[in-house]
């Protein structure tokens, strides 16, 4: 069974994304072993320099790769990445899988983004849209879409 761990940076307080996360990670199940790793934001002051960003950026980085399991492939989750509809994202997922990928992490950013380093060196870098969302939004619909691609991969009928 396919292992995704989820890495995000900040943690959800409010109770309506909990509930919406909670709701596709008990859909997943039959799909994959979810693993959702919660990390701490870096503290910034109110108006951070692009040198101070940088440093906390390069500080969580640090800290995501060290939950990134060896030999997991890599998407990072940033506006700059590729937009895929569902089923070329269901396509990329099964094509990881029928090579042999038994891991995958995707990585989240917290209200600052990523770290560059970190985004070029995963494997695909994916964007939702070029509109900006919440990062906490953004685990809902990264879930959501997780669970939209491996059932169509899987030959279901959720999407239509």
């Amino acid at each position: 069974m396919l292992h995704v761990r989820l890495i995000c940076v900040g943690k959800l307080k409010e109770k309506f994304y909990r509930e919406a996360c909670a709701e596709y990670e008990k859909r997943l199940q039959g799909y994959c072993k979810l693993d959702i790793v919660e990390l701490a934001e870096q503290r910034l002051p109110e108006h951070p320099s692009q040198l101070q960003l940088d440093a906390a950026l390069a500080k969580e980085a640090d800290v995501i790769r060290a939950k990134i399991p060896s030999g997991s492939r890599v998407v990072a989750m940033c506006i700059e990445g590729k937009t895929l509809s569902s089923e070329q994202f269901a396509d990329q997922l099964k094509g990881w899988m029928d090579r042999g990928t038994s891991h995958i992490s995707i990585l989240i950013g917290g209200s600052c983004g990523l770290d560059a380093q970190l985004k070029h060196s995963a494997q695909l870098r994916l964007s939702m849209s070029p509109m900006t969302f919440p990062h906490h939004l953004a685990r809902v619909m990264t879930l959501e879409q997780l669970y939209r691609a491996l059932n169509i991969a899987a030959g279901g009928k959720y999407h239509k």
